[in-house]
């Protein structure tokens, strides 16, 4: 069988589509990253090729909390050190890392993937809140949801979505402080202020 053959134009023009994709990437600057990845020499490109093989062989969706791992459960959820009785949610894998930095939590985590957001076609059903509640059900070990949503508008309908779905249950629901101010996304918070932010959370 024939490879199918494809022009060069063609190709600049899916590589553009492919950038495009990426947050804050608009169709210039994709373009622009299309021609510099074709320009590159032949040991540049194998390289990338090894990476995209690598995270196409190696990375899983841990089935538990979301989280983006070699492992599935992930090494978090893996981690006997860990507490299991409280669960952190958070908007996005990033919001793990910047959290994780901070050196302050040793509970586990449950990812959202996104906040609901009626303008822009998202509603909890695109997100893993239903995972979350059947999480919480198979393991009564759980005591406390610590709900970690930025100060967005969109963090805090989600924030208040999660509270509704728990309300008139055992869990205790608690959100954490901010010292930084509302609309900022949480994986810019610094480290300390996402330290304070843990040490003062409320009850939700």
């Amino acid at each position: 069988m024939s490879k199918k053959r494809y022009s060069s134009s063609k190709i600049i023009e899916m590589l553009t589509e492919i950038f495009e994709r990426f947050p804050g990437i608009g169709k210039k600057t994709a373009n622009r990253f299309a021609y510099h990845l074709i320009q590159k020499d032949v040991k540049t490109m194998e390289k990338f090729i090894e990476i995209f093989e690598l995270i196409k062989d190696n990375i899983k969706e841990c089935s538990l909390c979301h989280n983006i791992s070699e492992t599935n459960p992930c090494h978090i959820c893996s981690d006997k050190h860990r507490d299991g009785s409280i669960i952190c949610v958070v908007e996005t894998i990033k919001d793990i890392n910047s959290i994780e930095r901070s050196g302050k939590f040793r509970g586990r985590f449950h990812v959202l993937k996104g906040v609901i957001s009626p303008i822009m076609g998202i509603h909890p059903k695109d997100l893993t809140i239903a995972d979350l509640t059947a999480r919480v059900k198979k393991n009564p070990e759980i005591k406390e949801i610590i709900i970690a949503t930025s100060p967005t508008t969109e963090g805090e309908v989600t924030a208040n979505y999660i509270k509704k779905v728990f309300s008139g249950s055992e869990i205790k629901l608690t959100r954490i402080a901010y010292g930084v101010p509302v609309g900022s996304e949480l994986e810019n918070i610094d480290e300390v202020t996402l330290f304070k932010a843990f040490e003062g959370r409320k009850e939700f």
